[in-house]
């Protein structure tokens, strides 16, 4: 279908909804206020010229005068850049004061793409279709003319500012920061008191990109914010003044005993589903906010139960009575207390774990079935048969040539690890080596829970470092392609965990997972479809990963996957898409999403799709439109060429 079939297909939307949305949408932007002091020139220019413009769509709510269809898709567009416009500024307003500092380039792209459409949307506006008064057509030529001044001039922010605050920023977690340069950020940033940086924390963990890996991001983001944090403290830890110079008042408390939304010492610590240790209040009140994510890591959560980790409460009481600290307050207990084995089933298993060093090969390989058998029932029996010492023993018959005793080794530590705290545990006995092992040489169902042991470990975020350095990765793929059916599920969901971190994207392309994909891909059968283009959208914001899509000629699947796919598989497609869509390949890209007519699937995605399918489409049918309006004009200017030519040809042959 041509393009201007379908825009003649589109009517245009009622006079009364688009001034409507205009009229609120001034005055949202009117609204906002409190602008961080990185951008507050530029900031407060945007929503000082927006809110000239107010005049005018009230005189237009109140006319009683239609407004014609040229005028009124014109405002159509109007209304879009102002909804761009709407988000910078709140971002301005409520975004975290490091984020901004850091991705000032991106800040700064997307005050010129906002002002460029808004001085465009203006531009092609006739006012004298409108009926408004001189005076306010007057005002509003003043602000188009602004717009065009401001897009041409490149405002600059403060380069002291960002260089010292990128310095700490790609620190190690041991160097030692000057603290001349930590008073400097913490005075400009304005993160001079506690509740300063308690905001700025909760801010930085509500801005999450949803490209990319933002969880390492957070993570970094966080770790600069604790060092001015730490900095405040040390000066005044009542005030937040940075007067003082007494830098031994308080011991600089571990990492691990700071509430990564508070960045305080937790007093009721508990775990999530993800493995991530957080203080209670602040995480029961990120989940009464409505968030299904971990605010660390930012996976979706598989349930919303919390259990308390009592191993951490202890060591931080530990830990505060050794540097004469009084612990933090916790409050008093009203849930169940935690169910304990038997006398009997603890005798049982203390016997069972006795026999894992025995000499006696029966004896390891009946004691570890047993064991396989008794932490599948429940969570007291996994915390039972931890606290019994099996971990470190079961890890040691990982390496067993016994094909049995080793089965039952590696499902039984993925029966442990079920239970949250036995994943450290699992972790600190050296087990990763051992599971590695029995990927690469086991039977096919130790390879298969071995796998599924993977996966259960990578959900606590840094365990993903170590298993992906582990040589995992190549196996995970080595599996995923030859096999079972369970062995290449398992394989399949533990490479997409490991994958959310970034590095481990880059070794799973160069393992060939893009070739085994594609295969899984074009499978008649369909029976891991959805796990493999999961697994290519998180692949395919890394670089190597994006040029192993594009060299195995994905795009007609992915198209195909748009147009037949289920909502999640479409998701998935529009996903990759709009990653190969960017970059050296962007051009031939979105001309074969024209040439396929990809404009009214990818608009009945935004239609109906998932919410995250939805803004995918949405990115890939911008970027659709902006390359037809390239074309269109590249078009006009070599005609307006062959016309000059052919003009100048008729002279010298009308001269001869």
């Amino acid at each position: 279908m041509e393009e201007g079939e379908n825009e003649a297909a589109v009517p245009p939307p009622p006079v009364g909804s688009v001034v409507e949305k205009l009229v609120n949408l001034v005055e949202e932007i009117a609204a906002t206020s409190d602008y961080r002091n990185s951008y507050k020139k530029q900031f407060s220019n945007l929503s000082r010229r927006i809110k000239l413009l107010a005049p005018m769509f009230e005189e237009l709510k109140e006319s009683k005068v239609a407004i014609p269809v040229s005028a009124l898709i014109a405002t159509e567009k109007l209304n879009r850049a102002l909804d761009l416009a709407k988000d910078l500024l709140l971002l301005g307003s409520k975004g975290s004061k490091i984020f901004l500092v850091l991705e000032q380039d991106q800040i700064m792209e997307r005050f010129r793409e906002v002002t460029s459409q808004l001085e465009q949307a203006l531009d092609e506006i006739s006012l004298d279709e409108f009926d408004i008064s001189e005076e306010v057509k007057e005002q509003v030529e003043l602000v188009c003319s602004q717009f065009k001044r401001a897009k041409e001039r490149i405002d600059t922010t403060d380069v002291e500012l960002y260089a010292d605050l990128l310095v700490v920023y790609n620190m190690t977690t041991d160097a030692k920061v000057d603290p001349v340069i930590l008073q400097k950020l913490a005075e400009k940033l304005q993160l001079i008191t506690i509740a300063d940086l308690k905001q700025e924390s909760l801010t930085l963990h509500e801005m999450v990109s949803d490209d990319g890996d933002p969880g390492r991001v957070i993570e970094k983001m966080s770790m600069l914010l604790k060092r001015i944090k730490d900095f405040v403290l040390t000066h005044e830890p009542e005030s937040g003044s940075l007067t003082t110079t007494n830098l031994g008042k308080i011991p600089i408390m571990p990492d691990d005993f700071r509430c990564p939304i508070s960045l305080e010492l937790m007093g009721d610590p508990v775990i999530v589903s993800t493995g991530q240790t957080y203080e209670r209040e602040c995480i029961e009140k990120w989940l009464e906010a409505g968030h299904n994510t971990c605010p660390k890591t930012q996976q979706k959560l598989s349930s919303t139960s919390l259990t308390p980790n009592y191993v951490l409460r202890s060591l931080i009481d530990q830990w505060c009575e050794a540097n004469g600290m009084v612990p933090p307050k916790r409050p008093a207990q009203t849930g169940k207390p935690r169910s304990v084995c038997s006398a009997g089933e603890h005798v049982k298993v203390i016997d069972l774990v006795r026999k894992l060093s025995s000499q006696n090969l029966e004896d390891q390989r009946s004691a570890a079935g047993e064991l396989r058998l008794f932490a599948k029932r429940n969570a007291d029996n996994r915390i039972c048969i931890a606290e019994a010492g099996a971990i470190p023993r079961l890890v040691g018959l990982l390496s067993t040539n016994d094909v049995c005793t080793q089965e039952h080794a590696v499902t039984a530590l993925l029966n442990l690890s079920i239970y949250e705290e036995n994943k450290g545990k699992i972790i600190i006995s050296g087990a990763v080596p051992g599971i590695v092992h029995v990927l690469k040489k086991g039977s096919m169902e130790a390879r298969e829970n071995a796998a599924a042991t993977l996966f259960s470990l990578s959900v606590v975020d840094r365990n993903k470092v170590i298993i992906g350095e582990s040589g995992a990765i190549p196996l995970l793929v080595s599996l995923l392609n030859e096999g079972s059916q369970r062995g290449k599920k398992d394989a399949a969901t533990a490479l997409f965990n490991l994958c959310i971190y970034h590095s481990n994207k880059g070794r799973a392309v160069r393992s060939g997972v893009i070739k085994i994909l594609m295969t899984l891909l074009l499978d008649p059968e369909g029976s891991m479809l959805d796990e493999a283009l999961a697994i290519m959208a998180i692949i395919s914001s890394h670089p190597e990963g994006k040029a192993a899509i594009t060299a195995a000629e994905a795009l007609p699947v992915l198209l195909h996957m748009i147009r037949c796919g289920s909502p999640r598989n479409k998701e998935n497609a529009a996903a990759v898409l709009v990653q190969l869509c960017n970059g050296d390949q962007q051009q031939q890209h979105l001309a074969e999403l024209q040439e396929q007519g990809m404009m009214m699937p990818l608009q009945e995605m935004i239609e109906s799709g998932t919410d995250r399918g939805k803004r995918k489409a949405a990115v890939l049918l911008e970027r659709m439109k902006r390359f037809l309006e390239q074309q269109k004009e590249a078009q006009a200017q070599m005609q307006e060429v062959a016309d000059n030519l052919m003009d100048t040809t008729s002279s010298v042959l009308i001269d001869t």
